[in-house]
């Protein structure tokens, strides 16, 4: 019983452990601000939303690449979101993030306004396969991660607006079904794009460079 009582401790302490080690360094006001509301709901995030992990793979592209203008293609509740504007704020950039659905859409602004991330992102109630092609301007981010069957679709609708250099990611790639096999099998194929499968994300979040 003794032993049993261990095993369950140390493995609350080593889950405790892995997931302080993945939130980025904080620095200032904002970081702190935004890694206790992500700790304080990291057991509440459901209804679609990306796990922390995915969430930190996010942040450390745009980070690592500088990025400042994104899209995100379903928003959900906002878990993804928040950690894209978070490197944004780091980037000096902004997040455009388009969501069908009322319910999850105000959920999302209100989440982002505790975490603090609000003025970093342009949250917008639209059908993304209306809205998504009507965007103006350029980008350097986009994360997909609406109705995979669509996801072929959204990314030929966003690569005239990629600027070189730009990352074209999508979620839920580790399985190629439900359209997502026929969305893989186009970029992969592509010249203009170096195509890979992030192994370190159990959902699978493939990275489209564009060349």
């Amino acid at each position: 019983m003794k032993y049993r009582l261990f095993i369950i401790c140390l493995m609350g302490v080593l889950t405790a452990f892995s997931a302080c080690g993945q939130y980025p360094e904080t620095e200032n006001s904002l970081d702190k601000k935004v890694k206790s509301f992500l700790e304080k709901n990291a057991s509440e995030w459901r209804d679609m939303n990306v796990p922390l992990t995915d969430g930190k793979i996010l942040y450390d592209i745009i980070v690592k690449n500088g990025y400042t203008s994104a899209v995100e293609i379903g928003t959900s509740t906002g878990h993804s979101a928040i950690w894209i504007a978070w490197a944004l704020s780091k980037t000096g950039g902004k997040l455009i993030t388009i969501e069908i659905d009322k319910t999850r859409y105000l959920q999302a602004k209100a989440n982002f306004r505790k975490a603090g991330v609000s003025k970093y992102i342009d949250v917008r109630l639209a059908d993304a396969h209306e809205l998504v092609p009507q965007l103006k301007g350029e980008y350097d981010f986009v994360f997909c991660d609406a109705d995979k069957y669509w996801y072929k679709n959204y990314f030929i609708a966003m690569d005239p607006k990629l600027k070189k250099g730009a990352c074209f990611t999508a979620h839920n790639t580790a399985a190629r079904i439900n359209g997502i096999g026929e969305f893989l099998r186009y970029v992969e194929n592509l010249d203009s794009y170096e195509t890979t499968i992030d192994q370190s994300s159990r959902a699978g979040i493939s990275k489209s460079f564009k060349k």
